[in-house]
């Protein structure tokens, strides 16, 4: 493609994600006119907030209520959410659902067991039909067959990506360090190829092959990392991909082995750029980052015009924040094409290189998603939870310079924050955060004050929500906490969800789809739903 016929599709692209808050999609005609969340975040920003009214503040999921100590938390009264139905999920869910064309994607295990021809411990992407909350196909992944040589695909992980939707295809990164293309339909509509091999790919290498049904994903084209790109993915394979234009961009989970001293692949990409339409290699990162990472890369990329350029953003597992043209540079001697690096940044704090990675002052890799908004990156960093509590970083960085702006490119930072798994919020310029530890915050997104911290006591592995004025956040004390949006701490409600929660909820259409480890719920506010009644929901 002719960069400037290229330019001006991405720059269209981009205004039409700034217009509906949304990733664009080509929405089949049952969902025209609907509102979609397609991707991590809702949108190429990434920013985790929901343009969505008259959302519920709590509701009843269905379990017994908590009794004696901390039952105080439990709102009085009825809740003013209403359940239109509810799915079974496996015993572990990681990726965030995505909404679109009138179904509603998740990633989780094989614990629910809705195939019994597929048994033993596996990773699934679900399909539901979202009106009515019917299960529709599934795409379930064997674990590594070379499990025992990586220090990955552990038992019971599920898949981690959060399911990217583009038109009537799914992107999707499984455990097995694969990115695949998925038929929206599944097998309903029969096997569409160009990938044929659906049956062995379910069961396993050296098993029988499991011939695909009507209710089983349709792969359309398939990249196996590791096979193809050498790659060596340390703890999971998580990346909820990018598409933009006909590219697909994704981080490979590279990292390092079992002694967690070792990087196997030094020399292979971080960072890549796919053809959408068949699963070819396009580009390659050229950041050096291969043998300076701590411990792996698990970042997911965003996107934002800054001035007249749009620029792509990943946060590497060396902590640095990359920003990167997002159109691939002509082929080098060895035949490769690299995306151009415009700028990067260290989020760890100088001082921080003092210590030892893994020491409780020392420095991190990026696991969270930077987030683009007015012309800004906002980013932390953090470490495996199996890691324990440490120190963090929260940057807010120009996003309008270039080459190395470590010394120069710090709007702010909040060196308070703890390690963070999670992406930020940025509602009505107030910043809301938490970390590892169990802290949320509220932060002016301008400067960087900070206006209240809250304690839940309680390790987070989810992202703050932010939506029709209010703050949800899951937690593994399997609560959620829902906070006003505002300078002022104020705990709206607090409420049990009957298991771990490591997901971040979304909002779209005035429902909230929250996912805990075993469970999906649609949400809607009550005075909405009340004269029809809940769904049928399984």
């Amino acid at each position: 493609m002719r960069r400037a016929a290229w330019i001006i599709l991405v720059s269209a692209a981009v205004c039409l994600v700034a217009l509906c808050g949304r990733g664009a999609t080509a929405a089949s005609p049952a969902a025209l006119g609907a509102a979609e969340w397609t991707q991590w975040g809702g949108s190429y920003a990434r920013n985790m907030i929901a343009q969505e009214k008259n959302l519920p503040t709590w509701f009843d999921a269905g379990i017994e209520k908590p009794q004696g100590a901390g039952a105080e938390a439990v709102p009085a009264g009825q809740p003013d959410g209403v359940v239109r139905w509810s799915a079974r999920l496996g015993t572990e869910s990681y990726g965030n659902p995505t909404v679109a064309g009138g179904r509603v994607f998740v990633g989780t295990n094989n614990g629910s067991l809705r195939d019994p021809r597929i048994t033993g411990d596996r990773s699934v992407v679900m399909c539901f039909d979202d009106a009515t909350g019917e299960f529709l196909w599934q795409l379930v992944v064997p674990k590594m067959p070379e499990k025992d040589n990586f220090n990955g695909d552990h038992q019971g992980l599920g898949i981690c990506s959060s399911p990217t939707v583009d038109g009537d295809r799914v992107y999707c990164v499984t455990n097995r360090c694969e990115i695949v293309c998925l038929d929206v339909k599944g097998m309903a509509d029969g096997n569409d190829g160009p990938y044929w091999d659906e049956a062995q790919h379910m069961a396993g290498p050296g098993q029988p092959p499991i011939q695909p049904g009507p209710k089983d994903g349709d792969i359309l084209w398939l990249l196996d990392m590791r096979k193809e790109l050498n790659i060596w993915p340390q703890d999971a394979c998580n990346c909820s991909v990018l598409v933009l234009g006909d590219y697909l961009y994704a981080c490979t989970s590279n990292g390092v082995d079992k002694t967690h001293a070792h990087i196997p692949s030094p020399e292979a990409p971080s960072f890549i750029v796919l053809d959408k339409r068949t699963g070819q290699l396009v580009a390659r990162d050229a950041t050096q980052n291969g043998p300076h990472f701590f411990h792996g890369n698990w970042s997911n990329p965003s996107l934002g015009r800054v001035g007249d350029r749009t620029l792509i953003f990943w946060g590497g597992g060396d902590g640095i924040c990359y920003a990167f043209d997002p159109e691939p540079g002509p082929a080098q001697d060895d035949g490769m094409r690299y995306l151009k690096t415009v700028w990067q940044y260290d989020v760890n704090p100088p001082e921080r290189k003092q210590h030892k990675y893994k020491h409780p002052e020392g420095p991190s890799e990026i696991i969270a998603t930077p987030v683009f908004y007015k012309d800004r990156v906002y980013v932390d960093v953090g470490q495996d939870p199996l890691h324990g509590n440490g120190v963090g970083n929260l940057a807010c960085i120009d996003a309008t310079k270039t080459g190395d702006i470590t010394g120069t490119g710090t709007v702010w930072a909040c060196g308070t924050i703890r390690r963070s798994l999670s992406t930020i919020s940025i509602w009505d310029g107030l910043l809301f955060v938490a970390d590892y530890w169990g802290h949320v915050r509220c932060l002016d997104a301008d400067t960087g004050r900070e206006y209240w911290v809250h304690d839940l006591k309680t390790r987070i592995w989810s992202s703050t929500l932010a939506a029709d004025g209010k703050v949800y956040i899951g937690t593994e004390k399997k609560k959620m906490t829902v906070f006003a949006a505002s300078k002022e701490l104020k705990v709206l409600a607090e409420f049990p969800l009957g298991a771990k929660m490591y997901n971040t909820p979304i909002a779209v259409n005035g429902r909230l789809y929250v996912a805990t480890n075993e469970r999906l719920f649609v949400v809607e506010k009550r005075a909405e739903q009340a004269a029809a009644g809940p769904g049928q929901g399984e």
